[in-house]
């Protein structure tokens, strides 16, 4: 099956070099060895030039880390790079991690490559690296996109108001775009003459050990890293708790949420490759396939979108809309029922015992459903002494304990708590007319089971650390 024409950009539109060792591909955003359409396009390349790929890895250490990364986040990263690093060797394609920027070890090593392909991701840090690419290497280089099911260009040209203005868009081009991704053959298999890696991938505690970091926020047992891991889950799900999702998706005690996040975000796994899972799925009617297309492809790629198209991002002047913030602003000396410091919601100690549950859950395990998300967003912004704080807070407290923070998801998830992609509301106090969330919205499921559940799932870290 043909890599969809969308999905592909010529970055640096030469002729390969006739003197290069082989085809490069930069895996930096799709962490995987299969379902990877721009590791595809590498192979195509590579056979067609009767050479070798290899496959590199920047991993950002020290002062020079991934912005907010911790432990945790590189604990699951090395997990994913070391299922991928083995499934790249299974399928003859040499691999090359060294401590270095993305861009260092692409523009390294590109002086010996035929060509370059890069996947593709929509942050500003990802953008710079790839400016830094283009902008240093004088091969040909191939940007190929497969962290979305659409690219967002192909989608929409611009920033989507919300996800009714981007849905009938993206479903025109849905079937399309999740057609199968056929496997290569590797026609040159690496051999011992390619860069190798300076740090032994496959003892990935070991990895952690030796870099500089920070570690208060740690590792998880709830989760670990890896297309191997996705995949397990991904089918154990659907042959599970999706059978239920239409009606149970939203109540965070049923335990019908898929936890394919953390993966997505590390890509570890393909949305197209989940879409195509979900619609051949037995279990589950049409409701439940609807509304789960609906999370992993509308939802996602309207936060793609946002981050694309939106310069600050992670801004809240410049990421939340004009009127959200005039009506906020009118409501900023309103006196706030409770205030707490960034440290006090932190470690969950407010007057809310649903809200500290799902703070624990997030603080512990590196996650939280997302209905709660919403709950919870929406109490900082009430209980912050001005918006633009209780922004920043959010986004903090987000990026630093989610396995699936410092991703789109996260920026525009935490703006919408401000009045991204949605209307305004019935005026009250404090938020004015950005929507509202009350305790009475913790009635749609059993608070009482979820508190039991969080209790034991903090006590099974609490044991593992021990």
């Amino acid at each position: 099956m043909a890599i969809q024409a969308g999905r592909i950009r010529v970055l640096k539109d030469v002729e390969p070099r006739g003197d290069g060792r082989y085809v490069l591909y930069l895996l930096q955003q799709a962490n995987r060895a299969h379902e990877n359409p721009a590791l595809e396009l590498a192979i195509e390349e590579a056979n067609r030039l009767g050479l070798p790929v290899l496959a590199c890895f920047g991993l950002l250490d020290g002062k020079n880390g991934f912005p907010e990364a911790n432990a945790r986040h590189y604990a699951f990263l090395l997990q994913g790079l070391a299922d991928a690093a083995s499934g790249l060797k299974a399928r003859g394609i040499g691999f090359c991690l060294r401590k270095a920027s993305p861009a260092r070890i692409a523009i390294d090593l590109a002086e010996d490559a035929a060509l370059l392909v890069l996947d593709r991701g929509y942050l500003a840090i990802q953008k710079r690296w790839y400016a830094e690419i283009v902008e240093a290497v004088d091969a040909r280089i191939v940007q190929v996109e497969g962290d979305v099911v659409v690219p967002v260009e192909v989608t929409s040209g611009k920033h989507e108001y919300a996800a009714r203005t981007l849905r009938p868009k993206l479903h025109k081009h849905l079937d399309d775009y999740v057609a199968p991704l056929t496997a290569r053959k590797v026609k040159h298999a690496a051999g011992r003459g390619l860069p190798k890696s300076e740090v032994d991938i496959a003892d990935t505690a070991a990895v952690l050990a030796g870099m500089s970091l920070d570690r208060i926020v740690g590792p998880v047992r709830r989760f670990t890293g890896g297309e191997t891991e996705a995949r397990r889950r991904l089918k154990a799900y659907l042959e599970g708790p999706f059978a239920n999702y239409g009606s149970d998706r939203n109540r965070p005690e049923a335990g019908a949420a898929s936890h394919m996040s953390p993966y997505l975000h590390f890509g570890q796994i393909s949305p197209v490759e989940i879409v195509r899972a979900v619609r051949a799925a037995k279990a589950g009617g049409r409701e439940d396939k609807a509304s789960y297309v609906e999370e992993v492809v509308i939802r996602r790629e309207l936060a793609m979108n946002h981050v694309h198209y939106t310069e600050g991002y992670d801004d809240y002047a410049r990421a939340v809309p004009e009127w959200a913030r005039k009506v906020l602003a009118e409501h900023a000396d309103d006196p706030r029922p409770k205030t707490y410091t960034e440290t006090e919601l932190a470690e969950g100690r407010t007057h809310d015992v649903y809200w500290n549950a799902a703070q624990a859950e997030m603080r512990e395990t590196g996650y939280m459903h997302n209905h709660l998300r919403m709950y919870w967003g929406k109490k900082i912004l009430e209980w912050s002494p001005s918006p633009e704080e209780g922004f920043a807070r959010t986004l903090r407290l987000n990026n630093r304990y989610f396995l699936d923070g410092r991703d789109a998801n996260s920026f525009t998830n935490v703006a919408w708590v401000y009045g991204l992609h949605d209307r305004p509301w019935a005026r009250r106090k404090i938020f004015g007319t950005v929507r509202y969330q009350s305790e009475n919205s913790l009635r749609k499921f059993d608070a009482k089971a979820y508190l039991k559940t969080v209790e034991a799932l903090c006590r099974a870290e609490a044991e593992n650390e021990a």
